[in-house]
Parts: C-alpha cells; sequence; structure tokens
C-alpha cells in the first residue's frame, strides 16, 4: 500500500501512503494504540470473551479485559502534509495467526507491542517479523503499576538484531503512539535505503 507518483504535467508528487501493521501479543494495547493515533473513527472487530475461549486464550495479566481482537483494527493518520499512515491491528491469540500473512503485504513496517509483565507474549511476532525480514520496532507499552525496565534491557531479553529500535509508549496516548510511528517510518526508511544499496552493489 505505497503510492507515489506524479502527474503528468509533471506537477506536485502525489500524497504518500504506507501501511504499517501493529502487533502483539493478546491484551497489550494494539486496539488501544490504533484508536488512539488514527484521525479517522477507527474500524475494531472485537467480540466479547466467551467461555470457550478461556480454554485457548491465556488471560493471565489481563484479567479486566473483556473483548477480543478477531480480524483487525484499522485507523489512518497524517503523519506530515503529503505523508499518511495506514494502520493494520492484528489480532493477538495464535488462532488468528492465520491472517498476519494477508495483513502483512505490502506493509513498510511494524510495530511490535510490548508488556514488560508478560515479555514473552511478544516473541512470536519478533520471530514473524525477523524471518520475513520485515522492518519492525518494538513498543514498550508502560503499563500502570508494572515494572520499569530501561529500552536496552528490553532489547536484551528479546535478544533483538543490533540497530532494532526499542521505544517507551503509553498505548492510550496520541503523541506517544506517534513517536511510535515517526521512529518506526524512519527505521524502515534507513533499512530500505540499505537494503537498495546492497542490491545494486
Amino acid at each position: 500500500m505505497v503510492s507515489e507518483h506524479s502527474d503528468a504535467t509533471g506537477g506536485d508528487t502525489a500524497p504518500l501512503a504506507l501501511k504499517i501493521l501493529v502487533a502483539g501479543g493478546f491484551g497489550v494495547g494494539k486496539t488501544t494504540l490504533v484508536g488512539a493515533v488514527s484521525e479517522i473513527k477507527p474500524l475494531r472487530t472485537e467480540e466479547l470473551l466467551s467461555e470457550a475461549g478461556q480454554l485457548v486464550d491465556d488471560t493471565d495479566g489481563v484479567d479486566q479485559k473483556v473483548t477480543t481482537t478477531v480480524a483487525m483494527d484499522f485507523g489512518r493518520i497524517t503523519i506530515r502534509s503529503g505523508l499518511s499512515l495506514y494502520l493494520f491491528g492484528t489480532p493477538g491469540q495464535d488462532r488468528f495467526w492465520f491472517l498476519w500473512d494477508e495483513l502483512s503485504q505490502g506493509a513498510l513496517g511494524a510495530v511490535v507491542l510490548a508488556d514488560t509483565r508478560r515479555l514473552e507474549d511478544c516473541f512470536p511476532a519478533v520471530d514473524y517479523f525477523e524471518h520475513r525480514h520485515i522492518p519492525f520496532v518494538v513498543a514498550v507499552n508502560c503499563f500502570q503499576g508494572a515494572r520499569a525496565y530501561g529500552a536496552e534491557e528490553v532489547s536484551r531479553a528479546l535478544d533483538l538484531d543490533g540497530g532494532t529500535p526499542v521505544v517507551l509508549c503509553d498505548a492510550r496516548d496520541r503523541d506517544s503512539g506517534k513517536e511510535v510511528l515517526i521512529r518506526l517510518v524512519e527505521y524502515a526508511g534507513r533499512m530500505h535505503t540499505a537494503r537498495l544499496l546492497d542490491s545494486v552493489s
């Protein structure tokens, strides 16, 4: 979902739209982040948690959660004039991971939301994007009452490749979420440029 072109008369470049994924474990704040930063009413596919789902969904640490995303969240944010991001929040449960392949098509990069109380829940998302060479940043959602860890500590705990950004954020706060997205766009831009240079050298 990247579009950039000039009109036939050589006029201004058309607006650029970039596709970004927001991924992570169950209950980490993906829907909240998309809703907080989106300038349009976000599309949500949330359903109430059921007793049947308790048999397959690990709700430890998110006891107050009553809904879950079953397909995706969608929102849009304009970073600056001519640059918009289309945000696709992925479902967090294992049984919905088959949707990730479809959602990741054409994505510039991804935000992997992490909760330090359940850091292991973001390993599948980290592995997914690393193996597919999709640039990503890890955004630590700083939940109230959770022990604070620095970016370097989180990076070591997740065994991230050198250079993968780790940022602290509040998924409820628009400005905080916007900073995460800006870091991702900058990082993904550097990664894509480096790969292009490698391919022509």
